[in-house]
Order: structure tokens, then sequence, then C-alpha cells
């Protein structure tokens, strides 16, 4: 066989022969610890095996199946898949690593969110039972009074970018975390299972928004700064994981970037992963 013509004959399959080496390699030089470099937050390994699987992923579209769809699934297919590039070469900035300012600019655009979204907390109690109220009022009681240090807290850092205001953010954002985690668990033991399941939804969307803005501010972190939040941090999200629906996550994040929920998805179990490998 000759490699040179069979390269030429099948220019998709050498190629997508040539990722899978790519990204076979680059898993086995992360495992030995070798990372040819920094490439922003990451290292030149982890990028060109991102990169790689990425283009992987286009190359697997099946062209016969799209001819049979026509030219508008065929657009949409392809769509999808830049999507799809996109999120593994540019991830959302709570889990890229910006500058301070940016960052900022950042965690204050999920500030209404984060309102809006203990607002709803605050007017749940009134659609539970009453022995379920009870639980999850006492579980989301300091939830006002946390949320607003962290507006606050988040607009002074982006006024002033210093380590004593990150330092104030860093506090409260682990703080209301803890808080969200802890209600989850308190309220997955609601025994009324309507109810638990509307107290659950609603207080996963506040630790949505903390958990991404958690990412930010990590992102702005240094290792030992991470490593003291995540140390604070006794409720990790391991434990609260099984209590969080993942899709719900997704399409929070998606209509906030104005993004596919798909891609959304994939940023939402990244940066997951990056949580507890940090050891949130």
């Amino acid at each position: 066989m000759n490699p040179i013509s069979n390269i030429w004959n099948h220019p998709k399959t050498s190629a997508a022969g040539l990722l899978i080496a790519a990204i076979t390699i680059a898993g086995v030089l992360s495992q030995q610890g070798v990372t040819l470099g920094k490439a922003g937050t990451g290292t030149v390994v982890s990028l060109v095996g991102a990169v790689a699987t990425a283009l992987l992923g286009l190359l697997a579209r099946d062209p016969g199946a799209a001819s049979q769809q026509g030219s508008g699934a065929a657009s949409q297919q392809a769509k999808l898949g830049a999507w799809m590039l996109i999120a593994l070469l540019i991830p959302l900035p709570w889990i890229q690593g910006c500058t301070g300012t940016s960052v900022a600019q950042n965690i204050v655009n999920w500030t209404p969110s984060l309102q809006s979204a203990v607002a709803t907390v605050n007017s749940t109690a009134a659609l539970l039972n009453p022995a379920a109220a009870s639980v999850f009022t006492a579980a989301t009681a300091d939830f006002d009074a946390a949320s607003a240090l962290l507006v606050t807290q988040a607009k002074a850092y982006l006024a002033d970018p210093s380590a004593s205001t990150l330092a104030e953010l860093q506090n409260q954002v682990v703080t209301l975390e803890q808080q969200v985690n802890s209600a989850l668990l308190t309220t997955a033991k609601i025994v009324n299972p309507a109810s638990q399941q509307h107290a659950l939804a609603v207080i996963q969307a506040v630790g949505t928004i903390v958990n991404a803005i958690l990412a930010l501010v990590e992102s702005v972190s240094s290792k030992a700064q991470v490593a003291r939040m995540a140390a604070e941090s006794g409720i990790k999200l391991a434990v609260v994981l099984p209590y969080m629906n993942s899709s719900r996550a997704a399409q929070i994040v998606a209509a906030h970037y104005g993004e596919p929920v798909e891609m959304a998805e994939m940023q939402v179990a990244r940066a997951e992963r990056n949580e507890v490998v940090a050891g949130f």
C-alpha cells in the first residue's frame, strides 16, 4: 500500500487517524505530567488535545445523512459543529481565565440573574406543603443577605480589582456557595415529592449562577488562594451533584450567554469537573 496515495485518496479518514493519534498522545503526556509549556491558563498539551477532539467531531459528520435531510438540516448541523469547536477552544469566561477587569464585569453581568433567582426562592415557600415550606424557609434563610453582599463585592471588585477586594469576593462567593450546597442537602430530605422537586429546582438555579461566579473568581486567583477557598468549602460539589439537574443548569448558562444549549452542556460539565478537581 502506498501511504502517500492512500492519504490523497482518503483525506478524511487519514485526517481522522491523525487526530485520534494526537488525542491519544496528548492524554498520555498529560498523565505523565508533560505540558510542553503554558497556553493561557492551560498547557500546550491540553490545547492540542482539545483542538484535535473538536476537529475530530467535525469530521464525524455524515455527508450522506446531510444530503438526505436537505440543505437546511445540513446547515444546522454545520453550525452545531462550529459551536462545538468554539465550546472546546473558547470555553465560557468562567473557565477561560481573563484579566481582572473582564472577569469582574462578567461577574457583575451575572448579578441580575442571581438576584432574580434569589427572589424566586423567596416566593417559593408559599407553593410548598406546610412541612416542606418550613424546611425550605430555614434552609434558604441566609440567601438574601449573602447574595446582596456578593453583588456589592462584585461591583467593588469591578471598580477596584485589587488584592483586598478580590479577597473579600473570594470569601463571599465561597460563603454563598456553601449555603446553597447546605440548602440542597437539606431540601433533598423533604418527603413530599412535588415539593422536594420544586424546592431543589429553585435552589439549583441559584447554585448554577453561584458556581459560575465561583469559577470566574478562581480564574483570577492564585493557586494558593484557590486552595484556601477549597479548604473552606466543607460541603463538596460532588456531594450535591446528585441533586442537581445538569440540563437545567445548561439552559440557564445558554440563556445568559445567548448560545446553544449543546454548547452550554459541555461547558457546564467541564466547569463542574474543574471545580471537583480544585477541591470544591
